[in-house]
């Protein structure tokens, strides 16, 4: 069974408390042998920036780019809300997506049948709802330069941020959606704005005929990201695979957290190109929930995003698809059986804390294990 490298970086707020669930599951598989997991852990976030004055350092960059794949909690919290901008906890999972090359982000959005009654949706909204939102992740207005504040006199000042993307950005995401969406039910719709940005006019171009050349089998719908929000409220299952730019990708991917109960729920991946001589590509996992500063600490967070995004890992960097269907199984009969953290609660589940969870899914692919 072959070794993977990978590095932990459990960051600010409740990434911690998270991550120690995921380590406690990767202890109990390589002890049970369904996997064989080297770890080492690095400073990402405020964490690095009080111990290091970075958000991350060259060192962790460097660790990152030597594992098969990097394990990521959360950062941020107020305790850093005035720290020099470009230090800020946030630049450090910008740094490492951009020198990662970590452009698709792959977030998928399930609403088990347990937790139908935890959305805000009424059940027949969400009940069975199982989609996929494709985001760019290295383009568009959170990278585009000129990004500046310019002081103009006379107490006035202008903010500019620059929405940029080039053919080949739009080419492999819309490619990353496609080739996805074969796997699924066939169906992909793309969310930009071409009525009133020209990214979006070059958004739709490139989408178009990219499909007409490689992906014709494929059903495609163009849709306006304004009105897809609202569709993702109105009637979300309408959807299988979403792709879109990296300013809308954020947007309607926590839209589509909260269909499914909490953002606690949701797991994610970020991939980049597949390297043709090693088979292998970089990739970070991440659960979409944030560093939740205003439960840190209490050992109440959800792990269950962050147990889901290891499994994607399984799914995605090591292609361990059994292993990574016994977790997300797991993570089913646990919620079946009326476990739940204080984020998902309804009348008649026993509220459990983030510890418990955890120990309640891994008992459980125990179980499934035959361990």
């Amino acid at each position: 069974m072959a070794t993977h490298k990978l590095l932990l970086l459990p960051g600010d707020g409740i990434g911690p408390e998270v991550m120690a669930e995921v380590k406690r599951l990767i202890a109990w598989m390589n002890q049970n042998g369904l996997g064989s997991f080297e770890t080492e852990e690095g400073l990402v976030g405020g964490a690095a920036y009080d111990a290091e004055g970075v958000a991350v350092s060259d060192a962790t960059m460097a660790r990152a780019l030597a594992a098969d794949a990097v394990i990521f909690g959360a950062v941020g919290g107020p305790k850093w809300a005035n720290v020099p901008y470009e230090a800020r906890p946030e630049a450090g999972l910008l740094r490492l997506r951009k020198d990662l090359g970590l452009y698709a982000n792959l977030r998928p959005a399930i609403c088990y049948p347990a937790l139908a009654d935890a959305s805000s949706l009424k059940r027949e909204v969400v009940d069975g709802l199982d989609i996929v939102i494709v985001r760019e992740l290295t383009g568009g207005v959170y990278f585009g330069e000129p990004k500046t504040i310019v002081d103009l006199g006379n107490g006035q000042k202008r903010a500019i941020d620059t929405q940029v993307y080039d053919t080949y950005e739009i080419e492999r995401i819309g490619r990353v959606a496609f080739e996805l969406a074969r796997k699924r039910r066939n169906k992909v719709a793309s969310f930009e704005k071409r009525n009133v940005m020209k990214s979006g006019v070059l958004w739709n171009e490139v989408i178009t005929a990219l499909h007409a050349r490689e992906f014709p089998d494929v059903v495609l719908e163009h849709v306006l990201a304004d009105a897809g929000g609202m569709q993702l409220v109105r009637w979300p299952k309408q959807f299988d695979v979403i792709v879109t730019d990296n300013l809308f990708g954020d947007v309607m991917s926590d839209i589509a957290a909260m269909l499914t109960g909490s953002l606690g729920m949701l797991p994610s991946a970020s991939l980049g190109d597949l390297d043709a001589t090693t088979g292998t590509r970089k990739a970070l996992y991440e659960p979409v929930h944030g560093s939740a500063p205003d439960i840190a600490g209490q050992g109440v967070a959800n792990p269950i995003a962050m147990l889901g995004s290891f499994a994607m890992a399984l799914r995605y960097s090591f292609g361990r698809l059994k292993e990574a269907e016994l977790i997300e199984t797991a993570i089913a009969n646990t919620l079946d059986k009326g476990l739940r953290t204080a984020d998902i609660k309804s009348e008649g589940t026993t509220v459990v804390g983030t510890r418990q969870m955890g120990e309640a899914v891994i008992a459980e692919v125990a179980r499934l294990a035959g361990k």
